[in-house]
């Protein structure tokens, strides 16, 4: 018997639930997908989140053939097939073949690269599937030929109609006397992934398949759970609950946590290079300017795991895991660049001053551009007070120096230099 999350797999976008941004009535996926012509593009989010059933579901809707591959198990040889297959079909199809290729962030540079060209020509309409951030894994030339659509973990309402039906509308447990009387296990344990959701109930509901009725409460559920532990599953299941709790110790400084869940993570079999990547956004984003050799730390620690592997690697990550963890924090860089952000959405392109603008060409110079600017190096101590933000925003402080020994350096430098602009 199939499980009961392919058992209710949608087959249409009405049936779909969550990710209204983006298939919901006007929602820019819907109209392309109506408009019966679709781009490449990559679906980028948590497990569970519906990213293989869209792809089936626009392959359906458009009514052209469709190759799936998963990255893990395929190979140069085996993307060469299918896209010779889908340039014959093409010839006899009122549409390009869909490509669908899950865990995408999985194929190598030059498995990648085999998919350029196809990609480019149009004999294929390529739609990836991926739960890692495709800046990181997917080579520029075929990440910029795709649109990138962001997938959203369900919420709560999501997966409550999700709930209602399962125990409504599949085909075994209609027939069930199932009664949910409490839900807030259900949700807490899913984790917003619909997979697990469902996995959960089709769980419980086996494990009380004897009685006159199955009540489903929070007690019951988190017994049966403890009962059946779910294994740590790199591709989804507890992965993001393991890193987010990793991540948050380190943020913590408790050294212990994060080496507990670190070893979590190297005994499930994950990816070491996720793993040394976290490591540098956290080294960037809670340690920051309080100690910038968390950086340097995190960046060798990564590039030791990729040169040694397992199980070596796990030293380098634990010491640079108890070194994040025991140093002082900051986010002081993180909250400034994100003011900075937010600034530049709300005022828009703001002119660049003419002083600070180069001036290549003879018509710029008589235009003004560069006249004033002055060489900071032709001054005393390099430094000398000019203006480098658009007129408009004259006086805007964006960086905001945070109370350790690195950064109050940092605030004393910079309020000798501009005397009272950082206080």
């Amino acid at each position: 018997m199939e499980p009961l999350a392919e058992r209710l797999r949608p087959s249409t976008l009405d049936n779909y639930i969550g990710q209204k941004h983006l298939v919901g009535p006007d929602a820019v996926l819907r109209r392309m997908i109506e408009s019966g012509r679709i781009s490449s593009f990559i679906l980028w989010g948590p497990p569970g989140t519906g990213k293989t059933t869209l792809a089936h579901i626009i392959a359906k809707k458009l009514e052209v053939p469709f190759y799936t591959l998963n990255a893990v198990s395929s190979g140069v040889k085996d993307v060469r097939e299918v896209i010779e297959n889908a340039q014959k079909n093409r010839l006899f199809m009122k549409g390009n073949p869909i490509l669908f290729i899950d865990e995408i962030h999985r194929f190598n540079k030059s498995q990648q690269d085999s998919l350029l060209s196809a990609v480019e020509r149009g004999i294929v309409t390529l739609i990836g599937a991926t739960t890692e951030n495709p800046s990181f894994e997917i080579i520029r030339p075929l990440l910029s030929r795709c649109q990138l659509y962001i997938l959203k973990s369900l919420d709560k309402e999501d997966l409550l109609e999700l709930l209602d039906r399962a125990i409504k509308e599949d085909i075994y447990l209609k027939d069930k006397p199932i009664t949910i009387r409490e839900t807030d296990a259900l949700l807490r344990f899913s984790g917003g992934d619909a997979r697990k959701l469902l996995n959960t109930l089709e769980l419980v509901v086996e494990a009380e398949s004897g009685a006159e009725e199955i009540i489903i409460t929070n007690e019951v559920v988190t017994e049966r759970l403890q009962q059946n532990p779910l294994a740590y599953d790199k591709d989804g299941e507890m992965h993001y609950d393991i890193v987010s709790a990793y991540i948050k110790s380190i943020r913590g400084s408790d050294p212990d946590g994060a080496l507990y869940w670190l070893a979590r993570m190297i005994q499930g079999g994950e990816d070491p290079s996720f793993i040394a990547r976290r490591l540098v956004i956290s080294a960037s984003e809670d340690i920051g300017l309080a100690n910038p050799n968390a950086l340097l730390i995190a960046n060798a620690a990564f590039d030791a795991v990729m040169k040694i592997g397992w199980p070596e690697g796990r030293i380098p990550l634990a010491e640079a895991t108890v070194y994040l963890a025991t140093s002082p924090k900051s986010n002081s860089a993180y909250m400034g660049i994100n003011t900075a952000l937010a600034l530049v959405e709300q005022t828009g392109n703001l002119p660049v001053p003419l002083h600070l603008r180069n001036a290549p060409t003879k018509l710029m110079k008589e235009l003004g551009y560069s006249e004033g600017y002055k060489y900071a190096h032709d001054y005393e101590n390099h430094f000398v007070k000019q203006q480098f933000l658009p007129d408009e925003l004259m006086g805007t402080q964006l960086w905001t120096p945070q109370p350790n020994a690195a950064e109050e350096k940092l605030k004393e430098r910079m309020r000798y230099l501009w005397k009272d602009r950082y206080q």
